[in-house]
């Protein structure tokens, strides 16, 4: 088996060497365009707006901007995607489309339906295969290269509707894994198609010991519950007690420090990690080596980007785009400014806001980290907190007192005529005082973002925490429908969702006094 993990892991270094990774981003992203337009020239959309004439331009580019408008997800769904859902056959993409991935709602719809295409999916498998060949810039012993992989995800089984399939993306995902590397996955179908993501833990649990995992890719949150269940059901002291050669994680979804400390108390050794940046609407960026967290953007894999700059001028404090925001390509981009991502997918995205916010640090590279949500900020009275502000105040805060944070969550509260932030925090460390850890909260967010420091001063008058146990936060999405491994707690909490809430909590607190 050292042999055969040693000709692997050749192999995956000959093919992290690729000729064009050094090629321009800005000329691989204009080929995209062209590919994208003519490949969808002759469907409704693309007639719509003139895709050949586009393609016939001087500035391709420039013109493609100027004649398509941008789009939220309710715009494009409501005049094209929902037409693909009817089996409408060439609405935005060649053919009929074959899945729709189903993705958290929005304001006006409690569920996204999202078109995955054969198209986006090979392009998906393109990124996968790079992101497997870069591991070789990890210092990893050949013989992991035969260990198995632990997919942790959501219910794979898929659901009939008309001429298509409909559910998670892992579930599409796996449905088009080939034959050849099923034996290299686990947990097996048996376990996937269980509806109930706290019986696929339990089953999990109970199948671990005859499992040789070298591999997890995940939430690094539900990659922590089954590691937590594990090690309880068969009395360990930690997980690599069971899986002794559990040498890589790749995750994504989440930002990971916060769990950091949390998740390797699980652990008998150090293990490597490896981020990734994949949603429903395409496979974006990983993290390519061990010398740097950031992420690098795939600019030749079936997507163009572009960016929205994330500020007042092309954004309401909802998070809406303005009608006249305006976005440019990857050429026009400046390090160091966040911005909200556009998609322009081989699904038939098409000037797409696909709600994250991003910075460059490095552009020559495609460098950049995930700082939110474009709905996921505060700025109530101009504070202009974001998510990434957050998950460094949170992390620096939970080292400094030694919490065992995993979830956090924040919501604006009015009280009087000025605002309040108030703080829900899980914490494993059960005498840590809620005022200190406001105290420090507050410190570092003023340490890291001058606007809150500033309004921290006038109109932002209090800060609160609330310290909560883990499962409380658990429980929340479990009653929403959502405990499974790709649903994740929202850490800004705003109008329906803060309602929710709060309500939620009152019952909590109500039974726990009765």
């Amino acid at each position: 088996m050292h042999l055969l993990g040693h000709f692997i892991k050749t192999g995956i270094r000959l093919g992290s060497t690729r000729p064009d990774s050094w090629t321009s981003p800005v000329n691989k992203q204009k080929k995209t365009l062209l590919r994208l337009l003519s490949s969808a020239a002759d469907t409704e959309f693309g007639r719509h707006y003139q895709f050949r004439d586009i393609l016939n331009q001087p500035d391709p580019v420039r013109a493609f901007q100027e004649r398509v408008p941008l789009h939220d997800y309710d715009r494009l769904y409501d005049q094209w995607w929902s037409r693909a859902r009817q089996d409408e056959p060439n609405v935005c993409w060649p053919g009929q489309i074959p899945w729709f991935a189903l993705s958290s709602g929005t304001s006006n719809a409690s569920t996204k339906y999202i078109p995955v295409t054969k198209d986006i999916i090979r392009s998906m498998k393109k990124v996968s295969r790079r992101l497997f060949c870069d591991m070789a810039h990890f210092d990893l012993p050949a013989d992991l290269f035969t260990k198995q992989m632990l997919m942790v995800g959501s219910c794979t089984n898929l659901n009939p509707e008309g001429g298509h399939m409909v559910g998670d993306m892992s579930g599409i995902i796996g449905s088009n894994r080939p034959f050849w590397l099923k034996k290299y996955y686990q947990p097996g179908r048996h376990i996937t198609v269980l509806p109930e993501w706290s019986e696929r833990i339990e089953r999990i649990a109970e199948e671990a010991p005859q499992w040789d995992i070298g591999f997890i890719v995940g939430n690094v949150a539900w990659v922590q519950m089954i590691f937590e269940r594990v090690i309880e059901r068969h009395k360990l002291q930690h997980i690599h007690e069971i899986w002794p050669n559990f040498a890589l994680l790749v995750h994504g979804g989440i930002f990971f420090e916060p769990y950091r400390h949390t998740f390797e108390q699980l652990l008998g050794r150090p293990v490597h990690y490896v981020d990734s940046y994949m949603a429903s609407e395409g496979f974006i960026g990983y993290q390519t080596g061990p010398e740097s967290r950031l992420l690098r953007l795939v600019t030749d894999a079936g997507i163009f980007y572009e960016f929205v700059p994330f500020n007042d001028q092309h954004f309401d404090e909802n998070g809406n785009l303005y009608p006249d925001a305006r976005a440019v390509s990857y050429e026009g981009v400046v390090a160091g400014q966040q911005y909200a991502l556009i998609l322009n997918t081989d699904a038939g995205a098409w000037r797409y806001l696909l709600g994250d916010t991003v910075q460059f640090e490095d552009l020559k590279l495609g460098t950049f980290k995930v700082t939110g949500r474009v709905k996921h900020y505060l700025s109530v009275v101009g504070e202009h907190l974001s998510v990434d502000n957050m998950n460094v105040a949170i992390r620096k805060t939970d080292l400094s007192m030694n919490a065992g944070v995993k979830e956090f969550a924040v919501s604006a509260v009015q009280e009087g005529s000025h605002w309040a932030h108030q703080w829900y925090v899980s914490a494993d460390n059960p005498f840590v005082n809620a005022t200190e850890f406001a105290a420090q909260l507050d410190t570092c967010l003023g340490e890291i973002n001058d606007d809150y420091r500033v309004e921290r001063q006038y109109a932002l008058r209090n800060i609160r925490v609330e310290l909560l146990p883990h499962e409380v936060f658990y429980r929340w999405l479990e009653e929403q429908g959502k405990l499974n491994g790709q649903a994740k707690v929202p850490r800004v909490l705003k109008g329906a969702v803060q309602a929710n809430w709060e309500a939620y909590l009152q019952r909590v607190m109500n039974k726990s006094s009765q």
